[in-house]
């Protein structure tokens, strides 16, 4: 096997530290900006002279509930992820398990429902929002999220069911197990790494919402913290707390990295199942 030519290494390592530079760097300066304050955030510099954690404070002191909102965003989302996977999983079996007439048609359609932008259908859903009594309430935010994460995570998932091996299955029928002994005894613990990624790709959809969240609430402390960060403004124009906002921009966007780095073994491999066969 021939080894790579020099200026082939070079090239290589250049694009991927390119790579790294232009995706870690907006996250650097928002952490560097969250530590500025005064006339020192309209700095170029990334490195904060006299770092602070005010507007950190100040975030959570001031008039608006940021604490409350970040709290709904969290139950929102773990919310719709558990419904949503619950739902797909079932849905997966069925759909890549089971031979019926019209599954193809079928599979079809819950992928145009995905690509549907959301603004199409935002009057629909808040005639059905206000119909539900669900207006206004955080916990409301659930069923749209479910409506537009669930074809994702139904499409992903019978991808992954697809290529379970028909021996496990029909050795569990042999042994009286029923579907659903089958869904979450025999195959849930091979598909870890497929409901890892599909249900953090979730999480991540829910989490960053804004357009459903801005329009079916309108309390502030029924908010989420995407629309509460869009809130935070000052008395004029000239007197926006950027400090706040960026402070507000890290605290939204560490959970994510934390559970990235948590699962990134997992994630790897479910996002890379079925690349190869054997």
């Amino acid at each position: 096997m021939n080894a790579r030519p020099l200026w082939g290494s070079v090239v290589l390592y250049f694009f991927a530290a390119l790579i790294v530079v232009i995706s870690v760097y907006p996250f650097l300066y928002t952490v560097a900006t969250s530590l500025k304050s005064g006339t020192e955030l309209f700095s170029t510099s990334l490195m904060p002279d006299n770092p602070s954690l005010n507007n950190y404070i100040t975030l959570f002191k001031g008039k608006q509930p940021f604490g409350t909102q970040l709290w709904n965003s969290v139950m929102v989302a773990t919310t719709t992820v558990a419904i949503s996977m619950f739902m797909a999983i079932t849905a997966s079996y069925a759909l890549g398990r089971i031979a019926f007439k019209g599954k193809g048609a079928l599979l079809l359609t819950i992928l145009a429902v995905s690509m549907f932008p959301q603004v199409a259908v935002l009057s629909g859903m808040f005639e059905l929002m206000q119909s539900l009594g669900l207006y206004n309430r955080t916990l409301g935010l659930v069923v749209p999220y479910t409506v537009f994460t669930l074809p994702f995570t139904v499409w992903m998932l019978t991808t992954f069911m697809r290529g379970m091996p028909k021996e496990l299955e029909e050795a569990a029928i042999m042994d009286g197990c029923g579907p659903m002994r089958i869904i979450f005894s025999v195959f849930m613990p091979l598909l870890a790494p497929a409901l890892v990624s599909t249900g953090l790709l979730a999480f991540i959809a829910a989490w960053n919402e804004f357009l459903f969240a801005l329009t079916f609430v309108s309390d502030d402390f029924n908010r989420t913290v995407p629309v509460g960060i869009s809130m935070i403004s000052g008395a004029t124009a000239y007197e926006i707390p950027w400090g706040s906002i960026m402070a507000a921009s890290v605290i939204v966007t560490v959970p994510l990295v934390v559970l990235v780095l948590v699962f990134q073994k997992k994630i790897v491999s479910g996002l890379t199942a079925g690349a190869v066969k054997g």
